[in-house]
Protein backbone atom coordinates (compact mmCIF):
# COMPACT_ATOMS: atom_id res chain seq x y z
CA UNK A 1 0.00 0.00 0.00
CA UNK A 2 1.37 3.45 -0.64
CA UNK A 3 2.39 6.48 1.58
CA UNK A 4 -0.45 9.16 1.28
CA UNK A 5 1.55 12.30 0.07
CA UNK A 6 0.47 15.38 1.49
CA UNK A 7 0.83 19.09 0.20
CA UNK A 8 3.75 20.36 1.58
CA UNK A 9 2.69 23.74 4.23
CA UNK A 10 4.01 27.10 3.27
CA UNK A 11 7.22 28.48 4.16
CA UNK A 12 6.22 30.08 7.52
CA UNK A 13 7.37 30.30 11.64
CA UNK A 14 5.42 27.61 13.97
CA UNK A 15 6.65 26.53 17.90
CA UNK A 16 3.90 25.17 20.12
CA UNK A 17 0.05 25.66 19.22
CA UNK A 18 0.69 28.07 16.43
CA UNK A 19 1.75 28.57 12.79
CA UNK A 20 2.21 31.92 11.28
CA UNK A 21 2.84 32.48 6.80
CA UNK A 22 2.40 34.73 4.50
CA UNK A 23 -1.29 35.30 3.17
CA UNK A 24 -0.29 35.52 -0.26
CA UNK A 25 1.14 31.62 0.18
CA UNK A 26 -1.99 30.32 1.94
CA UNK A 27 -3.92 32.15 -1.06
CA UNK A 28 -2.19 30.40 -3.88
CA UNK A 29 -2.10 26.93 -2.02
CA UNK A 30 -5.87 27.40 -2.14
CA UNK A 31 -6.17 28.55 -5.45
CA UNK A 32 -4.19 25.79 -6.81
CA UNK A 33 -6.32 23.15 -4.97
CA UNK A 34 -9.62 24.09 -6.03
CA UNK A 35 -9.36 25.40 -9.82
CA UNK A 36 -12.31 25.83 -11.58
CA UNK A 37 -11.96 24.36 -15.15
CA UNK A 38 -13.60 25.74 -18.10
CA UNK A 39 -13.35 22.97 -20.92
CA UNK A 40 -13.79 24.47 -24.51
CA UNK A 41 -13.24 21.21 -26.19
CA UNK A 42 -14.01 20.57 -29.96
CA UNK A 43 -12.23 17.80 -31.42
CA UNK A 44 -10.12 13.96 -29.89
CA UNK A 45 -8.38 16.30 -27.42
CA UNK A 46 -11.74 16.58 -25.46
CA UNK A 47 -12.26 12.98 -25.86
CA UNK A 48 -8.75 12.49 -24.22
CA UNK A 49 -9.82 15.34 -21.79
CA UNK A 50 -13.12 13.01 -21.06
CA UNK A 51 -11.02 10.32 -20.13
CA UNK A 52 -8.64 11.81 -17.80
CA UNK A 53 -12.36 12.88 -16.00
CA UNK A 54 -13.24 9.33 -16.03
CA UNK A 55 -12.59 7.49 -12.68
CA UNK A 56 -8.96 5.61 -14.59
CA UNK A 57 -7.39 9.02 -14.21
CA UNK A 58 -9.91 11.18 -11.79
CA UNK A 59 -8.64 14.68 -12.03
CA UNK A 60 -11.14 15.21 -9.28
CA UNK A 61 -8.22 14.46 -6.69
CA UNK A 62 -6.50 17.65 -8.22
CA UNK A 63 -9.26 20.01 -6.89
CA UNK A 64 -10.75 19.92 -10.19
CA UNK A 65 -14.15 17.48 -9.78
CA UNK A 66 -16.70 20.38 -10.58
CA UNK A 67 -16.44 21.81 -13.74
CA UNK A 68 -17.99 25.44 -14.59
CA UNK A 69 -19.84 25.91 -18.41
CA UNK A 70 -19.86 29.41 -17.46
CA UNK A 71 -16.92 31.70 -17.66
CA UNK A 72 -18.28 33.86 -15.10
CA UNK A 73 -17.45 31.21 -12.55
CA UNK A 74 -14.39 29.62 -14.02
CA UNK A 75 -10.70 30.51 -13.62
CA UNK A 76 -8.67 28.15 -15.81
CA UNK A 77 -9.75 27.85 -19.74
CA UNK A 78 -8.66 24.74 -21.33
CA UNK A 79 -8.77 24.94 -24.95
CA UNK A 80 -8.99 21.66 -26.94
CA UNK A 81 -8.66 21.06 -30.60
CA UNK A 82 -8.84 22.25 -33.37
CA UNK A 83 -10.10 26.24 -33.66
CA UNK A 84 -10.92 27.46 -36.56
CA UNK A 85 -10.69 31.08 -37.32
CA UNK A 86 -14.48 31.89 -36.85
CA UNK A 87 -14.03 30.42 -33.61
CA UNK A 88 -11.32 33.21 -32.38
CA UNK A 89 -13.83 35.76 -31.60
CA UNK A 90 -16.18 33.52 -29.34
CA UNK A 91 -12.98 32.24 -27.71
CA UNK A 92 -11.45 35.37 -26.90
CA UNK A 93 -15.05 36.21 -25.84
CA UNK A 94 -15.05 33.40 -23.34
CA UNK A 95 -11.45 34.42 -22.06
CA UNK A 96 -12.53 38.10 -21.77
CA UNK A 97 -15.62 37.41 -19.79
CA UNK A 98 -13.99 35.18 -17.01
CA UNK A 99 -12.70 37.17 -13.86
CA UNK A 100 -9.30 38.04 -13.18
CA UNK A 101 -7.17 35.71 -11.72
CA UNK A 102 -7.43 33.47 -14.79
CA UNK A 103 -5.37 30.77 -16.59
CA UNK A 104 -5.14 29.22 -19.65
CA UNK A 105 -4.02 25.98 -20.49
CA UNK A 106 -3.75 24.79 -24.57
CA UNK A 107 -4.28 21.07 -25.09
CA UNK A 108 -3.49 19.57 -28.13
CA UNK A 109 -1.16 20.07 -31.15
CA UNK A 110 -4.13 22.00 -32.70
CA UNK A 111 -5.18 24.23 -29.90
CA UNK A 112 -0.95 24.77 -29.56
CA UNK A 113 0.12 25.13 -33.29
CA UNK A 114 -2.74 24.24 -35.62
CA UNK A 115 -1.64 20.74 -35.82
CA UNK A 116 -1.70 19.16 -39.03
CA UNK A 117 -4.29 21.52 -40.62
CA UNK A 118 -1.93 24.42 -42.03
CA UNK A 119 -4.90 25.80 -43.98
CA UNK A 120 -6.76 29.10 -44.13
CA UNK A 121 -9.39 27.85 -41.92
CA UNK A 122 -7.77 26.81 -39.04
CA UNK A 123 -6.50 28.93 -36.06
CA UNK A 124 -2.51 28.55 -36.36
CA UNK A 125 -2.67 28.47 -32.47
CA UNK A 126 -4.85 30.49 -29.77
CA UNK A 127 -1.98 32.20 -28.79
CA UNK A 128 -2.85 34.51 -32.01
CA UNK A 129 -5.72 35.33 -29.68
CA UNK A 130 -5.24 34.91 -26.06
CA UNK A 131 -2.40 34.76 -23.72
CA UNK A 132 -1.50 31.05 -22.70
CA UNK A 133 -0.16 30.00 -19.51
CA UNK A 134 1.15 26.10 -20.19
CA UNK A 135 0.95 23.95 -23.47
CA UNK A 136 0.03 20.26 -23.64
CA UNK A 137 1.82 19.27 -26.96
CA UNK A 138 0.48 15.50 -28.78
CA UNK A 139 -1.95 14.67 -30.91
CA UNK A 140 -4.04 13.55 -29.49
CA UNK A 141 -2.12 14.37 -26.03
CA UNK A 142 -2.92 11.13 -23.63
CA UNK A 143 -4.45 12.00 -20.16
CA UNK A 144 -0.92 11.63 -18.00
CA UNK A 145 0.05 14.80 -20.06
CA UNK A 146 -3.31 16.72 -19.27
CA UNK A 147 -2.48 15.75 -15.90
CA UNK A 148 0.72 17.03 -16.39
CA UNK A 149 -0.59 20.43 -17.57
CA UNK A 150 -2.58 20.98 -14.96
CA UNK A 151 0.20 20.21 -11.83
CA UNK A 152 2.00 22.50 -14.17
CA UNK A 153 -0.90 25.27 -13.97
CA UNK A 154 -1.28 24.33 -10.23
CA UNK A 155 2.54 25.07 -9.94
CA UNK A 156 2.08 28.90 -11.63
CA UNK A 157 -0.81 29.45 -9.20
CA UNK A 158 0.86 28.96 -5.89
CA UNK A 159 3.83 30.76 -7.23
CA UNK A 160 1.92 33.66 -8.32
CA UNK A 161 2.16 36.72 -6.44
CA UNK A 162 -1.03 38.37 -5.37
CA UNK A 163 0.24 41.63 -7.40
CA UNK A 164 1.35 40.05 -10.40
CA UNK A 165 -2.46 40.87 -12.30
CA UNK A 166 -1.47 44.17 -11.64
CA UNK A 167 2.21 44.83 -12.86
CA UNK A 168 3.27 46.62 -15.81
CA UNK A 169 4.58 43.53 -17.19
CA UNK A 170 1.19 41.80 -16.98
CA UNK A 171 -0.49 44.99 -18.37
CA UNK A 172 1.09 45.27 -21.22
CA UNK A 173 0.80 41.64 -22.12
CA UNK A 174 -2.50 41.95 -22.15
CA UNK A 175 -1.95 45.32 -24.48
CA UNK A 176 -0.65 42.93 -26.91
CA UNK A 177 -3.49 41.16 -27.48
CA UNK A 178 -6.02 44.37 -27.10
CA UNK A 179 -7.51 42.99 -23.92
CA UNK A 180 -8.20 46.21 -21.52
Amino acid sequence: MEEIKLAPKPQGYEGEGFFATKLSEVIGLARANSLWPLPFATSCCGIEFMATMGSNYDLARFGMERMSFSPRQADLLMVMGTIAKKMGPILRQVYEQMAEPKWVLSVGACACSGGIFDSYSVLQGIDKVIPVDVYVPGCPPRPEQIMDGIIKIQDLVKEESLRRRYSEEYKHLLESYNIS
